[in-house]
């Protein structure tokens, strides 16, 4: 399948649609979640086109999961979090929604569920301020 310009991640790159953006290289862009599944949820993708892991050039896929395990590393710090679990889904059949290569990293709890997927919007200035947090985080 083609890589499709006009999904949501892309639009984001662009600057088409706002994000709580926490991290940004040349290769990478790491922002929150806006419906996520625990508080400080973040998804990083990689700047270049890939639709998924079946697509992404090797490097950009290196990037990506270095950046995530920084993201991890200071969701633990800002979220007191207990552990992390990341996700990355490829292709309908494997629960892939936006066709944009992209990993979940998000702090868990014991004995905290996650929400499910796709129910709960966050409020803007609560993702504000955990971007802030994660942000300073990320550069301390």
């Amino acid at each position: 399948m083609a890589y499709d310009p006009g999904n949501i991640f892309a639009m984001i790159l662009r600057g088409d649609i706002p994000a709580h953006k926490i991290y940004e290289d040349e290769r990478v862009l790491a922002f929150l979640d806006i419906m996520p599944r625990a508080a400080g949820h973040a998804l990083v993708i990689p700047k270049a086109p890939a639709r998924n892991l079946l697509d992404v050039e090797p490097g950009d896929l290196a990037a990506v999961m270095a950046v995530a395990q920084r993201v991890a590393q200071a969701q633990m710090q800002v979220f007191n979090a207990e552990g992390i679990t990341v996700t990355q889904h490829n292709e309908k059949a494997g629960g892939q929604e936006v066709f944009h290569l992209h990993v979940h990293v998000i702090p868990r709890h014991a004995g905290i569920d996650l929400r499910p997927p796709l129910s709960y919007k966050e409020a803007p200035e609560v993702l504000a301020q955990q971007a802030a947090q994660l942000k300073t985080a990320l550069t301390g």
